[in-house]
C-alpha cells in the first residue's frame, strides 16, 4: 500500500513539473511575441514602449520592443485616382503590392465649363528622419488618417485647380503636356492664387465680303469680329512671383515624387461637339486639299499650255532655223556659184582675150605668111609668067579628060553618018574635038597663054 502511494506521489511531480515548465514556456512565448517584431523592407515603424520611450526604426530585421506598440509607415504612399477603384478606399499599409488609397475618376470642371472625369497618380515619400517622422506621426497618429485628412484632399483639390486653369479646348488642341506639368507643379510646390477675369478678344482677320451693299469696301462694324472669352490670370507678389496657396504636408517633411494625369475623360456633349468639330475640320482639310489640288490642275494646265506652246515656238524656231539656215545655204551656193561663173567668165574672158591676141597675132602671121607667099608667087609668075602652075593645071585638066575618056561606056561599034546636019553619035572624032573645046574652054577660063614666051 505504501508503495502504490509513493508512486503515485512521484506521478503528481512530474505532472506538475510539466505542467510548470509548459506554463514558463507559454509566458516566455508570449513575452517574445509582445517584445520583437519584424521590420519589412520599405516601411519605417513608430514604436513605443512600455516605459513611454518612443523609437523609429527603417533598418530591416527583428526589433526588440518589449510589450509596447508600433505602427508601420509606408516609405512612399500613393493616391490614384482610377476607374474600378470604389469611393475614398484605404487599403491596409501592410499590403505593399496595393496602392495606398484608390479612388474613382475624378469629376473636375474646366475653365469654359466642360465637366470631365480624370484619372491620375500621385505618390508621397514621407520622411525618414528621426525628428520629422515623429512630428509627422504626432500629428496624424496612423497613415490611414495621414492618407484621409491629408494627402487625398490635397490631391483631389489640386486637380480641380488645375483644371480651372485651362479649358477644354485649349487641353484637347495640345495643351495636355503643359497641364500635367502645371498639376505636378501644383502639388509640389502649392496652389496658384488666381483670378478669373472676362475679356473680349477682336479678330485681326478683316471681312473678305461686304453686308451692306450701299455702302460699299466702307462696312460698318457689327460684331462678328470680335468674341468673349474667360482668362484665368494668376495673383503675383511685389516680387512677380505667382502666389501660392502651400500645401499643408509639405511643412512635414512629405514631399511629392511624382505626379502623372492618365486620362481625361469629358461629358459627351462635349464629345460630340469636339466630333463636329473634328469633322469640320477635316472637311476644313479635305477641301484645302481639293483647293490645293484645283491649284495644281490649274498649275498643271498652264505649265502643259505653256510647254506646248514653247514646244511649238521651239518646233517653229527649228523650222525658222532649218529654213534660214537653207536659204543662207542656198544663197551661199548661189554666191559661190555666181563667183564660180564670174571667174570662169574672166578666166573665158581672159582667155578669149589671149585667144584674140594669139589669133590676131596668127591671123597677122598668116596675113605676112600670105603676103610673104603671095609675094612669092607674084615675083615667080612675074619671072616665068607662072609657066609651072599653068604647066600643072594643063596637066591635071589632060588627065582628067584622059580618065573620063577611058572610061566612057560606048559600044565597040557606033553606026552613025558624019554628014552636015547629021546627029552626033559618039564616034572618037567627036570625043577628041569635044575634048580640045573643054580644054580650050579651061584654058581660057585659067586665064593664060598655052604659048611660051620667048625671054627678051
Amino acid at each position: 500500500m505504501s508503495e502504490l502511494t509513493t508512486k503515485t506521489a512521484n506521478n503528481r511531480g512530474s505532472i506538475i513539473k510539466i505542467a510548470a515548465f509548459a506554463i514558463i514556456l507559454a509566458v516566455t512565448g508570449v513575452i517574445l511575441s509582445n517584445s520583437f517584431f519584424y521590420a519589412e523592407p520599405g516601411y519605417i515603424y513608430h514604436v513605443r514602449t512600455v516605459m513611454g520611450n518612443e523609437e523609429v526604426v527603417t533598418e530591416v530585421g527583428y526589433k526588440f520592443y518589449p510589450f509596447g506598440r508600433y505602427n508601420a509607415w509606408k516609405r512612399a504612399m500613393t493616391v490614384q485616382a482610377a476607374r474600378g477603384a470604389s469611393g475614398n478606399a484605404i487599403r491596409a499599409e501592410k499590403d505593399s503590392d496595393n496602392t495606398s488609397a484608390s479612388l474613382p475618376p475624378m469629376s473636375i470642371m474646366f475653365l469654359d465649363q466642360v465637366d470631365a472625369h480624370a484619372e491620375a497618380t500621385v505618390r508621397f515619400a514621407i520622411p525618414s528622419d528621426h525628428e520629422s517622422f515623429l512630428k509627422l506621426a504626432h500629428e496624424y497618429r496612423s497613415p490611414e488618417n495621414l492618407l484621409r485628412t491629408a494627402l487625398m484632399p490635397a490631391f483631389k483639390e489640386t486637380l480641380q485647380a488645375n483644371a480651372s486653369l485651362m479649358s477644354a479646348e485649349e487641353y484637347y488642341s495640345g495643351g495636355r503636356t503643359e497641364f500635367n506639368s502645371e498639376f505636378e507643379n501644383q502639388m509640389s510646390n502649392g496652389i496658384y492664387l488666381v483670378k478669373r477675369e472676362e475679356v473680349e478678344i477682336r479678330s485681326s482677320k478683316q471681312a473678305k465680303a461686304s453686308a451692306n451693299a450701299a455702302l460699299g469696301t466702307e462696312q460698318e462694324q457689327y460684331g462678328e469680329d470680335s468674341k468673349t472669352m474667360f482668362v484665368v490670370k494668376k495673383v503675383l507678389s511685389e516680387d512677380g512671383l505667382p502666389k501660392r496657396k502651400t500645401q499643408r504636408f509639405i511643412n512635414y517633411g512629405i514631399t511629392v515624387v511624382s505626379a502623372l494625369v492618365t486620362d481625361m475623360r469629358p461629358n459627351q456633349k462635349f464629345v460630340e461637339r469636339m466630333q463636329l468639330k473634328q469633322k469640320a475640320s477635316a472637311d476644313r482639310a479635305i477641301a484645302r486639299e481639293q483647293r490645293v489640288q484645283e491649284e495644281e490642275q490649274r498649275l498643271l494646265a498652264i505649265a502643259r499650255g505653256e510647254r506646248e506652246v514653247a514646244e511649238r515656238q521651239a518646233k517653229a524656231k527649228v523650222e525658222q532655223i532649218q529654213k534660214t539656215t537653207e536659204a543662207e545655204t542656198e544663197k551661199q551656193l548661189a554666191i559661190t556659184s555666181a563667183e564660180k561663173l564670174k571667174a570662169q567668165a574672166a578666166i573665158a574672158k581672159e582667155t578669149a582675150e589671149i585667144n584674140f591676141e594669139k589669133a590676131k597675132i596668127e591671123a597677122e602671121t598668116k596675113r605676112t605668111l600670105a603676103e610673104a607667099e603671095a609675094y612669092q608667087k607674084k615675083v615667080i609668075l612675074e619671072a616665068d609668067n607662072a609657066l609651072a602652075q599653068k604647066l600643072e593645071a594643063e596637066i591635071k585638066i589632060q588627065q582628067l579628060w584622059a580618065e573620063a575618056f577611058s572610061k566612057r561606056q560606048v559600044p565597040s561599034t557606033v553606026f552613025g553618018s558624019n554628014g552636015a546636019g547629021g546627029a552626033p553619035v559618039g564616034s572618037d572624032a567627036e570625043v577628041k574635038a569635044f575634048m580640045q573645046m573643054l580644054t580650050l574652054d579651061a584654058a581660057k577660063r585659067l586665064n593664060y597663054d598655052r604659048d611660051v614666051n620667048k625671054s627678051k
